[in-house]
């Protein structure tokens, strides 16, 4: 018996076309354009997700800085003081403290001078 895909064909249009709803154009409704669109938006995606790692550390690594510059240390030297203490905190933890308290970061770059 010949096999139809009327069905499948049809849905994984209708799945691929909901994937291009908010594009501009014909991109969201001819599933040729939409189809290309998606896999590029899909692409834009992936890489975001690294840049979005990438740019977070950053973002940490400015406001350890400033702030261990505030209590008279550069950041190098407060990272390495850490390390040398054996105090593992990550720069995530790091800015968090900066930012909201400032006596215990305090302490932290009191503990990397020694």
């Amino acid at each position: 018996m010949r096999i139809k895909r009327g069905r499948v064909r049809a849905k994984k249009r209708k799945r691929l076309l909901m994937h291009s709803k908010g594009f501009m154009w014909r991109r969201k409704n001819v599933y040729r354009l939409a189809r290309e669109a998606v896999h590029h938006a899909w692409a834009s995606m992936f890489v975001g997700r690294k840049q979005k790692k990438r740019n977070f550390r950053q973002l940490w690594n400015i406001q350890i800085n400033a702030a261990s510059r505030q209590n008279g240390l550069s950041y190098s030297k407060l990272i390495h003081g850490l390390k040398k203490n054996n105090v593992e905190v990550d720069r995530k933890v790091l800015a968090k403290l900066a930012q909201d308290e400032p006596e215990v970061f305090k302490n932290l770059v009191e503990t990397a001078k020694k």
